[in-house]
Order: C-alpha cells, then structure tokens, then sequence
C-alpha cells in the first residue's frame, strides 16, 4: 500500500449517527442506520488499518468557551446556548464502532469543513500524504466542503459514497451524481478495500 494515502473519517459521532436521546440529527441518523453505513465504514476502517493506511478522526467539537468556533452563521448559533456538541459531551464523542485506537489523531474543528481552523491539512503535508479518502456525514455538509478543500489544496480525493449519508437521500444523490465527481474520484467501500489488499 502507498504511504501517500490517508483515510479521513468525518463526523462520525452520536450526535449524528446514532439514534437515540443523544442525537441532534435524527433524519441524518435514521439515513446512516437505512445505508449501513456503519458497518461499511467499520470495514474499511480495519482494512486501513490491516494495509497500514494513514488514518485520521475529524469530529465537530467546540471549545469549552465556543470562541474558537470558525463558523457564525445563525444555525451554528444553538450549540454554545445549549452546550451541545463541546468537547467531552456524550454526544460528540465518535460512535463506539468508530472509536480511534490510541495512534490515531483526533482533529478537531468548529465549523462544517475539515480544514478550516484546523492542523489537518499541515498534518498531511508533513506526513507526506498526496491522496486523501473521504468517508463521512453528512455528503452535503462535512464531505463535500472537505473534498472541494482538499482538490484545491493539490490532494488527489477519492469520495467513497457507501461511507456516506444525508438527511435526505435525494441531497445524497444529487451530491455524488453531480457535485462531488467535480472534486474527486467516487468510489465504493468494496473498491477502495480491494485496493489496499
């Protein structure tokens, strides 16, 4: 497997992905549950891990004063009222088939976008990675500004669509039919497993 490849898990946390008193999200949750996604995602997780892909955790979580929060625009405005979705709540820890092993970074963000106001693409760079393979919910929000960052950025990106989920199957088809093709390469849990075996 080439060194240069790194796997981005994106906002997998109970708040989105995971029915249940903790979820912000509940039609974006009930589409990860329809979709599998999960379960795909835990596969090629461990198939990264089995080839030694690169693998980094990326997860809304705010500081403890929402100062650090990259994003103002008015829906944002809820989570710091309420004290959602800070760093250590329930809520914005990864789901528990996600969790990442004690050697794989965890990053941060306080907007929708992987890259802004984060290390990550620095990180990359300094690990030499050249390719990023996006997993991630929802399509329309965290994988589609991160893939359109990382085209821009010079990375190569693969979409793996069965990774993926928004609260509206008809916004997650649009997305890979027509937008995300434009930033990447879309793929599939099953080729991008065949091509780390």
């Amino acid at each position: 497997m080439s060194t240069n490849t790194a796997l981005l898990m994106l906002d997998y946390q109970v708040a989105l992905a995971q029915e249940g008193e903790l979820c912000l999200a509940p039609p974006l949750a009930a589409q990860v549950r329809e979709r599998d996604v999960l379960s795909t995602a835990k596969r090629v997780l461990e198939a990264a891990r089995a080839a030694g892909v690169k693998v980094f955790h990326v997860r809304l979580a705010f500081d403890r004063t929402y100062g650090l929060r990259t994003n103002r625009l008015a829906r944002f405005d809820g989570y710091p009222a309420n004290q959602k979705m800070k760093r250590g709540n329930p809520e914005t820890e990864f789901v528990a088939e996600l969790a990442p092993l004690e050697d794989e970074p965890v990053i941060d963000k306080g907007a929708v976008n992987a890259f802004i106001g984060t290390p990550l693409r620095d990180v990359l760079a300094a690990e030499g990675i050249s390719h990023v393979v996006l997993g991630g919910i929802a399509t329309h929000l965290v994988v589609e500004s991160t893939a359109r960052h990382a085209s821009d950025s010079g990375l190569q990106v693969s979409i793996v669509e069965d990774l993926c989920a928004a609260p509206d199957p008809a916004i997650h088809e649009f997305a890979f039919a027509t937008t995300l093709p434009l930033f990447g390469t879309v793929t599939t849990a099953d080729e991008v497993i065949g091509s780390w075996a």
